[in-house]
């Protein structure tokens, strides 16, 4: 599905909108909920990644296809590695296939594991079969993708010794690893974050309880986009939100200040607005703990046509493109001075943004999302853009009603 994108004919804007709950914590409430039958879950997200990771905890044995799901991928790779009896190869697309698993799977084995590589070594597709896990220590770099580390510890719980998991080196995405941790102590696991050393204590049953998940920060970054983007005076209030989030990215209402976005939280609701705040010419970001709205941040600088300077994003190389590379790419099309590194990304002031420009998307639901606020400035063509399904299945209806012009070509 190919989009072509106009932004709305009042640059001032007014609107609420309702986003489905947070992939991150309805991914991680859903395993927890596998593990233990007295867990229930409200406000669970509609993405793909959700509905594939529901669908991969129901199956015992043959193949479980997790698509585009790196989430999905590392949390059952843990899960099914710690349920004796079940058999599987998990897999999933061809980008799928080119994202390291080899961390992960290393350490489960060190716990007791037995897992083999169907294909490459180190990669997905990857066979699995069950164990009673009773060791309880591993270690892992601090600097690897959080998701390796939160899948240790969701299944923790539930083996039969708990877990001791040190980090090696400097931690990153620490959010990510403290959402996981708030969530066993929500269902009344004991655990200590001390230093590099993580203990989850073992818990055989949990009384009945009710997981209500947050609405995904990340899917809320678009809006910031747009709202930066837009007139002072635009106000867009976004629910459901708490101000002490287990999100990491819930950090977007600080840095977008910078952008002349003032954030209200108000019960279960945020709201966003537009104010008159002289804008620097260059701002600067480390994004190590928030690496999934690098993408929304360059996209709006380029759009205010002020400059930018991110770090801390060397594990978006690893994501479902390689995100920098195809930063540089889509920017450069519309006219941007971008460069970047393995870890960092610069922006150079621009005056002008060019029209009608076709934005690939790379299979990446945050390239489609994150280009879409620029519609405020300028027109432009979003190709496949169905992939916003992954995470964000409601994103071009609630754009609609922004009043944003899209015409499918």
């Amino acid at each position: 599905m190919k989009l072509h994108l106009t932004g709305p004919s009042n640059t001032t804007l007014n609107d609420t909108i309702t986003i489905t709950g947070s992939k991150s914590e309805s991914n991680r409430s859903l395993l927890l909920a596998a593990l233990f039958s007295d867990i229930t879950i409200e406000n669970i997200s509609n993405s793909d990644d959700a509905q594939v990771m529901a669908k991969g905890l129901k199956i015992s044995e043959g193949t479980v296809d997790i698509h585009h799901a790196g989430t999905a991928m590392r949390f059952l790779t843990g899960y099914f590695a710690s349920q004796a009896g079940k058999e599987v190869v998990l897999t999933g697309s061809k980008r799928m296939t080119e994202r390291p698993i080899k961390i992960l799977v290393e350490a489960l084995k060190t716990l007791g594991a037995e897992i083999s590589y169907v294909q490459d070594e180190g990669y997905p597709p990857i066979k699995i079969k069950g164990q009673h896990i009773v060791k309880d220590k591993v270690s892992l770099p601090a600097n690897v993708s959080s998701q390796y580390i939160s899948s240790l510890l969701l299944i923790a719980p539930s083996l039969e010794n708990g877990l001791q998991l040190e980090l090696i080196g400097k931690i990153t995405s620490v959010p990510y690893i403290k959402m996981t941790l708030a969530l066993l102590e929500e269902i009344g696991v004991e655990t200590s974050f001390e230093g590099n050393l993580i203990k989850v204590s073992p818990k055989a049953k949990v009384a009945p309880t009710t997981l209500v998940v947050e609405s995904d920060w990340s899917s809320a970054s678009y809006f910031y986009g747009i709202c930066a983007l837009a007139a002072p005076g635009t106000q867009i209030t976004l629910s459901a939100y708490k101000k002490e989030s287990l999100q990491g990215d819930s950090v977007l209402a600080s840095i977008y200040t910078s952008f002349g976005v003032e954030t209200t939280f108000d019960n279960n609701t945020v709201t966003l607005k537009k104010t008159d705040k002289k804008i620097e010419a260059k701002n600067e970001f480390d994004l190590a703990n928030a690496p999934d709205i690098a993408q929304t941040i360059a996209v709006t600088c380029f759009g205010l046509g002020v400059g930018c300077y991110l770090t801390g994003l060397h594990t978006l190389k690893i994501k479902e493109t390689d995100r920098l590379e195809a930063l540089h790419t889509e920017l450069s099309k519309l006219g941007a001075n971008i460069s970047v590194t393995d870890k960092t990304l610069t922006i150079i002031p621009s005056v002008g943004i060019l029209e009608d420009i076709a934005i690939d998307t790379y299979n990446d639901h945050r390239m489609a999302m994150a280009f879409a606020p620029l519609a405020m400035k300028t027109t432009l063509i979003v190709n496949d853009a169905e992939v916003v399904s992954k995470s964000y299945p409601d994103f071009w209806n609630d754009l609609k009603q922004l009043d944003f012009g899209i015409k499918e070509l």
